[in-house]
């Protein structure tokens, strides 16, 4: 199995809208580090599993389109409380629909890091 992993800093903000959020039910920040492996058993005819620059590229606008906004504002979190799980599957989708992905990638893990706090993932096949 081949990984190619690229990762990014976003700075956003959200509060949590579970019942008794403490401190996080407030609007605040963080400085969320967000990763993105792709994997996957065959490489090409160059032999890359991914070209890394298209998914540098493709990183980088995901990053953006996350960067100093408020999650809770977004439609992918409408009536969903913005938990860091939710925003590694809610970054997956965006990053995904951001590249094309060649028949050797298989698998997609975005991990998520809060500040220094915790670090959350989320996997998928695609």
């Amino acid at each position: 199995m081949y990984a190619v992993s690229v990762s990014r800093s976003v700075i956003a903000q959200h509060f949590l809208t579970v019942p008794d959020p403490g401190p996080e039910g407030q609007l605040h920040s963080h400085h969320f580090t967000v990763e993105a492996t792709l994997r996957g058993s065959e490489l090409d005819t160059h032999e890359y599993l991914v070209d890394i620059d298209d998914l540098v590229a493709a990183m980088d606008r995901t990053a953006a389109f996350y960067s100093d906004r408020t999650l809770n504002d977004l439609p992918a979190f409408e009536d969903a409380n913005p938990s860091a799980e939710r925003f590694a599957r809610v970054f997956g989708d965006r990053l995904l629909e951001s590249l094309s992905l060649p028949e050797t990638v298989s698998e997609l893990r975005i991990v998520v890091q809060e500040d220094e706090v915790a670090r959350v993932a989320h996997e998928r096949t695609v």
